[in-house]
């Protein structure tokens, strides 16, 4: 029992230190307004992860594209792993690191919106993603652990959640995300 607790104590300790952080804050609400600007001008947001992050990526894909709150018309979002026969050709073809940027070099467009999950920060196939997206004028929103990683320098906007431990990380993640659906869908719809 005092195991479950201790990580559940953990688990909390990393969210008051994100919610005492004003900086993290407030590229959690640039990020909003980043998301819903896009989404009036006609643009796309697309999601990348691996493993867990992609789990991650692809729920909070289908808050946008389903519905989070509200009864309310699609948005066009969309977690780049979910079509197998492209993953694994393109990972068989050309490698793993190029599944993610050839797919915004496809169907990127500027002024759309590449979400990645790293908790390193240090996934090649995201940062290769990410230099691709730049390419192409799209604005890019790193979620991280504490460093940012390589994707520091590559996100337009940085949500670097502050701890180094996996799972707190992605429980930061999914919370942050999910702070960030509802505040599009608010203002998007209202």
């Amino acid at each position: 029992m005092n195991k479950i607790k201790d990580i559940i104590e953990a688990s909390i300790h990393v969210k008051q230190q994100v919610l005492v952080n004003e900086e993290l804050l407030k590229t959690i609400e640039k990020a909003v307004e980043v998301i819903v600007a896009a989404f009036k001008n006609g643009n796309r947001i697309y999601f990348c992860g691996n493993g867990g992050s992609a789990a991650d990526a692809q729920h909070l894909a289908a808050e946008f594209s389903g519905r989070f709150y509200k009864d309310r018309k699609a948005l066009p979002a969309e977690a780049l792993h979910c079509n197998t026969s492209y993953l694994t050709a393109v990972g068989n073809d050309y490698g793993y690191d190029l599944v993610y940027s050839r797919m915004i070099e496809g169907i990127g467009e500027k002024g759309d919106v590449l979400i990645g999950l790293s908790t390193s920060g240090n996934s090649v196939n995201i940062i290769k993603a990410f230099e691709a997206a730049k390419e192409k004028g799209m604005i890019t929103v790193g979620f991280t652990g504490l460093t940012g990683g390589i994707m520091k320098s590559l996100s337009d906007h940085l949500i670097n959640i502050p701890s180094s431990d996996t799972p707190r990380i992605q429980e930061s993640h999914i919370m942050a995300g999910h702070i960030i659906c509802q505040l599009v869908e608010e203002k998007y719809f209202n």
